[in-house]
């Protein structure tokens, strides 16, 4: 599937917060031409404090549970995808929102392992997380968690659209 045609053709706008893969998710889809057409702009939110300030994730949430949390996942997908909405005025409901935050390694965090991964989707169909556990290196993962998140795009499309 095309998905930059698809986004393009049904007037559907992409929006993403990247945390673990720090802008390769958001390169990736830049690099097909015509993603002008469909790519609004990502958000790298490797610290906290971005997550919190500039994509409203939930303070007490991170404090309590770290940023590798399915709930931070779906918050940051909510957050970029009613920002890039308002400041691009385009409904809300033609942007999907897509985030990414885990861990690559080479140490687990906490009680987090290494490979445990959260992708993050806010669309007009809702809002959802998606578990990955990822093996390899920290370039592995960070490349695996990428693929991961473009067939997570196209499944939302196509639900999107029925």
């Amino acid at each position: 599937m095309n998905l930059g045609k698809v986004f393009a053709e049904n007037n559907l706008y992409l929006a993403i917060a990247e945390s673990l893969t720090a802008g390769l998710v958001t390169a990736d889809f830049a690099s097909t031409p015509g993603a002008s057409n469909y790519l609004l702009g990502g958000i790298i939110c490797y610290q906290n404090s971005i997550k919190i300030h500039q994509l409203g994730v939930d303070a007490e949430l991170i404090a309590g549970h770290g940023p590798v949390d399915p709930v931070v996942a779906v918050q940051l997908a909510q957050g970029v995808r009613s920002r890039f909405a308002r400041d691009c005025a385009i409904p809300a409901e033609q942007v999907v929102g897509l985030s990414t935050t885990g861990v690559a390694g080479p140490d687990a965090v906490g009680d987090k392992p290494v490979g445990l991964v959260y992708l993050g989707i806010s669309s007009a169909r809702g809002d959802r997380a998606i578990e990955l556990q990822l093996a390899g290196s920290r370039s592995e993962i960070r490349l695996a968690t990428v693929a991961s998140a473009k067939a997570a795009i196209a499944d939302e499309i196509l639900l999107l659209l029925g």
